[in-house]
């Protein structure tokens, strides 16, 4: 008895010691950081750009549209502007956007690469892969070849105008939310693609011919067998896609001209062009929560990586 409770001691003992290294990358590179951020988020910027640490909600009213006297006047109460707001409001509209649209390409093709021969598979994963290698920011640009006035695009519908003898104007299709969206949709499919390609992949096919056994056609079979069964990996491919999209500031800023803004750009420009970083941490504050409120409510409500049983 004493050998075995000294055993399960130094198992203990070395599974507290594993853990260590963890905690303490845990600590240093996300706990205290977002503390830091939190003190910062409750002080203001002085006249020089400076952090003067305090104790109010300036911050964080302003990004929900209440300016305090500062802005106002000291005179006057407090006033209302919907610029922060709204630039919150769209980026969630832009992910929500981003997401739905990735579900809807991604399946497809994710359903397509599951049901290929065994020997395809791997190829086509290769193929849905290889954009990753290639850096972020490039494939942006090309992007911007495709979509500019003189682009790719347009000069293909110009071609095809001037063929029916038909007057043509260049089309813009850059600088514009659509761009945004387009570049969003693009950059963000891969994350769509394999998780849902994992739950996809795990399916019997015994579960279809059982399907067809009992008289379901090919409609009921993906409302009944594929779509519940595959649902884990669509709740994550969401969740991987929502979460960096709410965040990302490049996309918009390349294919967006710097004039559609999303609560990404307004953090970046708060710290290197305002040299505000109190309120961009109130930014970044208010983001974070607004993610994890929306995350929370869809995975509570879908689940998480739960095996759903086909009914």
């Amino acid at each position: 008895m004493v050998n075995a409770s000294e055993s399960r001691k130094n198992e203990e003992r070395r599974g507290i010691l594993l853990m260590v290294p963890t905690q303490l990358w845990m600590l240093v590179l996300l706990i205290a950081p977002l503390v830091l951020i939190v003190i910062t988020s409750l002080g203001r910027r002085s006249p020089d750009g400076a952090i003067v640490y305090g104790f109010t909600f300036a911050n964080y009213l302003r990004l929900v549209g209440v300016s305090l006297h500062d802005a106002c006047g000291a005179t006057q109460p407090p006033c209302f502007d919907s610029l922060y707001a709204g630039i919150l409001w769209r980026s969630v509209v832009l992910g929500v956007q981003t997401t739905v649209l990735v579900v809807l390409i991604g399946y497809p093709l994710a359903y397509f690469i599951a049901r290929a021969p065994v020997q395809r598979r791997n190829a086509y994963l290769f193929l849905v892969l290889v954009p990753l290698w290639t850096n972020f920011v490039i494939r942006l640009y090309a992007w911007i070849i495709l979509l500019r006035s003189e682009g790719v695009i347009n000069g293909v519908l110009g071609s095809v105008f001037a063929l029916l003898n038909l007057p043509f104007e260049p089309l813009q299709l850059l600088y514009t939310p659509g761009a945004v969206l387009v570049g969003m949709v693009y950059e963000f499919l891969p994350f769509m693609v394999l998780p849902m390609y994992t739950s996809l992949e795990k399916i019997e096919p015994s579960l279809y011919e059982a399907a067809s056994d009992l008289g379901a056609d090919a409609l009921r079979r993906f409302w009944r067998v594929t779509l519940p069964l595959s649902l884990p990996g669509i709740v994550a491919g969401t969740v991987l896609v929502f979460v960096p999209v709410m965040g990302t500031f490049i996309v918009s800023d390349v294919l967006g001209g710097r004039q559609i803004i999303l609560v990404g750009n307004l953090i970046q420009r708060q710290f290197l062009d305002a040299r505000d970083p109190a309120f961009g941490s109130a930014a970044s504050i208010i983001l974070m929560v607004l993610t994890l409120i929306v995350t929370l409510f869809y995975t509570r409500r879908f689940g998480f990586g739960e095996e759903i049983t086909a009914g």
